[in-house]
């Protein structure tokens, strides 16, 4: 048992590292990206982008899930034939859906770029998708694999590299043949995606041959019949729950710049506020987050694994130990952020406009990074088809408010933040309740939330003096940012350590789920 408890803590620290890392770099990438390509080209390619999440829901996440639980489950086993049976079964159905979607987007891509995205100039972009989308359908399944056996190392280090082949790819296109259109440089970061993927899926593919041949071929395997509906008890709530929520982000997604202009805003520049908002704001606001695809991603298998072994108590105790990390880490990032945004934003971006929305977008995104470790947690528990029941509600209900709210006169973008807060909140309460009812979770929300909360709100307002004070003073962006970020970090770590809270005796999650 120790040894299990301390390879999966190291597997964290591992994956956390290198997502911390892959993200960075994503980051950085997007930040070249937006200053090359301008806030319009952004907008139109966050209007292609929900696409690509729409096509992959269609044919490949929920048959990821599959491989990412029963690899899981047949490995601790020992029916690794198992395992082999359900990779070739799940890539066999990716393909087969795969080239009717395939074949219905080259048919249609002019009525969908001009009715459904609203904007001709997606077309090239549209169906540059199409290989994108089946080469990462490959990846992820034998990505997936390597994570639900416990593997992390393999995917963390392609998908750092991939990232580095990808800013290569997009950004060297662009030096090479910029300018052009806004069509055209749209169809070039795509290719530069697919270039990425090439990689990524030909070397997961062969690091899985070589894993499955050194672990062997055993077990009896499982009968045809019962795998597929094993698989269909994992993929298609998960599927349908992905191909519904991501359905509502692309229209969601196509209506902004439409609701703008219908409130009176030109559309090349509600193209670019659009842009500035989803391609600079939000990713901005989402930095703090890296940790949370590491956390969750070693959190899901082990905790299906503590629940197919019947220790409840360890399940609770994982949960409500993710809870408390994510207390720690997202409340004081999202309180600093919001005082340096729109400095951030002209540092990074070039764009002051991305600093705006930053004090509701923050809580809601904290909201959301507490959601999805309670919704992981009921994946794990078998509860897929109640985490997709919340996340369908919380869909419609921003897609609602932004109909509503975003075309009233005087409404712009305010309908649409008003849309993510509540959605946001809601989808927090339902998982919590949800949570509490299924594995009888009665979690002690002082010491996870109300304590990092009240320093991180301590925090928020010395730094915010700090920085009114500086700015008076002349102070230029740069060190401004840094000294505030040096001593909000600082009045939050004080404030922890006058509540009690001692951060050196806090457990990694892996103690609570050994």
């Amino acid at each position: 048992m120790r040894t299990e408890a301390v390879s999966a803590g190291a597997s964290a620290v591992f994956l956390t590292v290198f997502s911390v890392a892959s993200q960075l770099l994503g980051f950085g990438y997007r930040v070249g990206l937006s200053r090359m390509v301008g806030a319009e080209v952004m907008g139109l390619y966050q209007l292609v982008m929900p696409v690509y999440s729409v096509l992959m829901s269609v044919t490949a996440v929920g048959l990821t899930a599959a491989v990412s639980n029963l690899s899981s489950r047949y490995l601790a086993l020992g029916n690794n034939r198992a395992v082999t049976q359900t990779m070739k079964s799940c890539v066999r159905l990716f393909l087969v859906v795969m080239f009717p979607v395939c074949v219905g987007t080259v048919l249609l891509y002019d009525p969908i770029s001009v009715y459904l995205l609203g904007d001709a100039r997606t077309q090239l972009g549209l169906v540059l998708l199409l290989p994108c989308v089946a080469l990462t359908g490959i990846e992820n399944f034998h990505k997936h694999f390597f994570y639900g056996s416990g593997q992390v190392r393999p995917p963390a280090l392609v998908e750092l590299l991939e990232q580095f082949i990808r800013a290569g790819a997009v950004l060297g296109l662009l030096v090479l043949f910029l300018p052009q259109n806004t069509e055209r440089t749209v169809g070039l970061i795509v290719t530069g995606m697919i270039v990425c993927e090439i990689f990524s899926s030909v070397t997961l593919m062969l690091l899985y041959r070589r894993r499955m041949k050194r672990l062997g071929i055993k077990g009896e395997g499982e009968r045809r019949g019962r795998l597929y509906r094993r698989m269909a008890a994992i993929a298609l709530p998960v599927g349908a729950t992905a191909l519904l929520g991501n359905l509502m982000s692309a229209v969601n997604a196509a209506l902004i710049p439409q609701r703008l202009v219908a409130g009176g805003v030109e559309p090349a520049e509600a193209m670019s506020a659009f842009g500035i908002l989803c391609g600079m704001t939000m990713p901005m606001l989402s930095l703090p987050t890296v940790f949370l695809g590491a956390l969750t991603l070693v959190m899901v298998p082990r905790i299906a694994r503590c629940c197919a072994l019947g220790r409840i108590d360890q399940v609770r105790g994982g949960i409500h130990r993710c809870i408390e990390v994510v207390g720690l880490v997202i409340l004081p990032c999202m309180a600093l952020i919001t005082v340096v945004g729109p400095d951030l934003g002209l540092i990074l971006f070039g764009e002051r406009q991305a600093g705006a929305y930053m004090v509701p977008l923050a809580f809601a995104t904290a909201c959301g990074c507490f959601q999805s470790v309670l919704s992981g947690a009921l994946n794990a528990t078998e509860r897929q088809g109640t985490a997709a029941a919340i996340a369908l509600i919380c869909d419609v209900v921003q897609l609602a408010l932004t109909v509503l709210l975003m075309g009233r006169s005087g409404g712009g973008m305010d309908g649409f933040v008003a849309g993510v807060v509540v959605s946001s909140v809601l989808g927090l309460v339902l998982c919590d309740l949800m949570v509490r009812r299924c594995v009888k979770l009665s979690v002690r929300m002082w010491r996870p939330v109300g304590l990092p909360g009240l320093a991180a709100l301590l925090s928020w307002q010395t730094s915010l003096l700090l920085f009114r004070c500086l700015s008076e003073a002349g102070v230029s962006e740069v060190p401004r940012v840094c000294a505030v970020l040096a001593f909000g970090g600082l009045i939050y770590l004080c404030a922890l350590c006058a509540m009690g809270v001692e951060l050196g005796k806090i457990k990694p999650v892996s103690q609570k789920l050994r």
